[in-house]
C-alpha cells in the first residue's frame, strides 16, 4: 500500500481557511522531523468522531503524521501569529512550538483545528528548541479530557507519540508531540497582534473571519463587531462560571491564552483544587497570586477588555462611542457570570428554582468550607449522598445549623427530594484529576514506561458523574505534606 492512498484511508478531510486570511497572521513552515517516533496513546472516540480511521493511526504512516514526520493530504502547515499580556505584560508572541496542519472537516461538517504541540522550532520561538518534553504532553491529554468528561468546552487531545530525543529542561526527559485538536486556535491574543501589528483591513479580515467560523448562527444586527464581541464576553462567562464551580485553577490566564471560541486551552500549570481557599494557587511562576482560584473571574472581565480595546475601529468611527460600547459589552460580563455560577450552584445543591436567600445559603456554605479547611469535591460529593463523612465541618453545630436551612429550602419546593438528589448526582463530579493521581500517573509513564496508571485514571474521569465504586479510590485526598503542591508551565 502506498504512503498516499494510505494517508487518504486515515480519513484525513483538511481545508486550511486560516491560511487564507492575511499573510501577517502567519508563517508557513516545513516539518521538522523526529528520528523514532512511537504511538503513546490516541483517542480512539475523538479520532472516530473527527472522521479519522483509528486503525490506520496507529499505523507507520499514521504515526508520522502524528510525529509531524509526513504531511497529510490536504495540509498546510503553519505556525499562528500572536501576541498577550503575559501576566499583565504586553509581548509578540506565537506558535514558537506548535504547527497547524489544517481544519479537520468532520463527516458532521463541524470544522476543527489539527494542531502539533512540540513539533520543532518555528520563527516566534524566540530562542527555544520548540520540542516537548513526555510528562507535560501526557498531562494537557489527561487534564483536557477529564475537563471533556466533566462537561467543559476545551481543546482536546488526540494522539500524544514520543519523538526519539531527548529534550534538556533541567534535567533530561523524553521527548514527545501531543495533537491537539480545537473549535479553533484563535485567541484574544491573535486580535491584539493585528490591533498592534496590523492594518485596520487586517483586523477587520480576522474579525470576519471569526464571525463566519464561530458565529454564523448568530444574528449580527446592525454592528457585527459589537456581536462578536457580546458573543465571546457570553462565551467567556459560562466557562469561568464552570472552572469555579469544579475548582478548576487555569494557572496562566494570559490573553494568549483565552480562546475566542470559548473553550479551555493551554494545560501548563493547571491544577484542580482540594481544600477550599479562594487564595488557592498551584504555578510556580504566579508569586503573587494573579491567576489564583478566586481571581478568575476578574481576569476574564480584564483579558476581556484587552480584547475589546482591538476592537475599537471596528465598532464605531467615532473614538468616543466605540468606547462606550466596548465597555457596556465588557461590563455585562460581572452579571453574565454570577448568573451561570449561581445557576450552577443551586444545581450542585439540588435546587430547581430561585429565591433572594439562596446566594446567603451557597456562600454561607463556601465560608464553613474555608474555615475548617474542607475538600471542595468531597464536600459536595458528601451531600449529593447526604452523608456525613468524618471530617470537622460535619460534626459543627455551624454546619448543623446550615443544613437544617438547605433541608427546608429543598422542601419549598415542587420537585421531590429524590429529583434533587438526581440534580446533584449530574451536577457534582464524583471525582476530578487529582493532583497527586495526575502525577502518580506522569511518574509511572515517564519514568518507567508504564502507562498502565494513566490508563486506569482516563477511564475513570471519562464519566465523573458515574458515582460507580471503582471510583471511590481515585476521591480520597493525598497524604499531608509539608510542602505545598507546585506546578510548571509546560516546556
Amino acid at each position: 500500500m502506498t504512503k498516499g492512498k494510505e494517508i487518504i484511508e486515515t480519513g484525513w478531510n483538511l481545508d486550511n481557511s486560516y491560511a487564507r486570511l492575511p499573510k501577517i497572521f502567519f508563517t508557513s513552515l516545513n516539518l521538522n522531523p523526529v528520528p523514532s517516533p512511537k504511538l503513546i496513546i490516541l483517542n480512539h472516540p475523538l479520532a472516530i468522531s473527527l472522521g479519522l480511521n483509528d486503525q490506520m493511526l496507529q499505523s507507520n504512516d499514521g504515526v508520522a503524521v502524528l510525529a509531524g514526520n509526513q504531511v497529510p493530504e490536504g495540509a498546510l502547515p503553519l505556525a499562528q501569529a500572536y501576541a498577550g499580556h503575559q501576566f499583565g505584560h504586553f509581548t509578540m508572541l506565537g506558535d514558537g512550538r506548535a504547527l497547524l496542519l489544517g481544519e479537520q472537516i468532520t463527516p458532521q461538517g463541524e470544522r476543527f483545528d489539527i494542531q502539533l504541540k512540540g513539533s520543532g522550532r518555528t520563527p516566534y520561538s524566540r530562542g527555544g528548541d520548540g520540542r516537548a518534553a513526555l510528562g507535560p504532553m501526557l498531562r494537557e491529554y489527561i487534564i483536557s479530557e477529564a475537563m471533556h468528561g466533566i462537561g467543559i468546552a476545551t481543546t482536546r487531545s488526540l494522539a500524544v507519540v514520543t519523538t526519539g530525543e531527548s529534550i534538556i529542561r533541567d534535567t533530561v526527559l523524553p521527548g514527545a508531540i501531543l495533537t491537539r485538536v480545537a473549535a479553533s486556535h484563535l485567541r484574544v491574543g491573535t486580535f491584539q497582534y493585528a490591533s498592534k501589528w496590523g492594518s485596520v483591513e487586517d483586523l477587520r479580515a480576522l474579525a470576519d473571519y471569526t464571525l463566519q467560523r464561530h458565529f454564523s448562527d448568530v444574528d449580527t444586527g446592525d454592528n457585527r463587531y459589537l456581536s462578536l464581541l457580546q458573543e465571546v464576553v457570553k462565551r467567556q462567562a459560562a466557562l469561568i462560571a464552570k472552572w469555579q464551580l469544579v475548582g478548576f485553577i487555569h494557572g496562566v490566564m494570559n490573553t494568549d491564552n483565552m480562546t475566542i471560541s470559548g473553550e479551555t486551552i493551554d494545560y501548563g500549570p493547571c491544577a484542580f483544587m482540594d481544600t477550599y481557599d479562594p487564595a488557592t494557587v498551584f504555578s510556580s511562576i504566579d508569586i503573587h497570586g494573579r491567576y489564583a482560584y478566586g481571581n478568575q473571574p476578574d481576569i476574564a472581565a480584564w483579558n476581556l477588555a484587552r480584547f475589546a480595546e482591538t476592537l475599537l475601529p471596528l465598532l464605531d468611527v467615532n473614538q468616543e462611542q466605540a468606547v462606550k460600547l466596548a465597555q457596556d459589552a465588557v461590563s455585562d460580563f460581572v452579571e453574565l457570570y454570577r448568573g451561570h455560577w449561581l445557576a450552577g450552584m443551586r444545581a450542585k445543591l439540588g435546587i430547581f428554582n430561585q429565591e433572594p436567600e439562596d446566594e446567603s445559603l451557597i456562600e454561607g456554605l463556601l465560608r464553613m468550607m474555608q474555615k475548617y479547611r474542607e475538600d471542595y469535591t468531597n464536600t459536595f460529593r458528601a451531600l449529593t449522598f447526604d452523608e456525613r463523612s468524618d471530617t470537622a465541618l460535619f460534626g459543627t453545630t455551624e454546619f448543623a445549623q446550615w443544613h437544617e436551612l438547605w433541608q427546608a429550602r429543598l422542601g419549598r419546593q415542587q420537585e421531590s427530594k429524590n429529583l434533587s438528589y438526581q440534580l446533584m448526582q449530574n451536577s457534582n463530579p464524583a471525582i476530578i484529576p487529582r493532583n497527586h493521581r495526575v502525577e502518580e500517573a506522569l511518574e509511572a509513564a515517564v519514568k518507567q514506561g508504564d502507562y498502565s496508571v494513566m490508563e486506569r485514571l482516563l477511564s475513570v474521569l471519562s464519566k465523573p458523574y458515574a458515582h460507580s465504586p471503582e471510583q471511590a479510590e481515585y476521591s480520597t485526598l493525598p497524604e499531608p505534606s509539608a510542602c505545598p503542591y507546585r506546578t510548571f508551565c509546560g516546556t
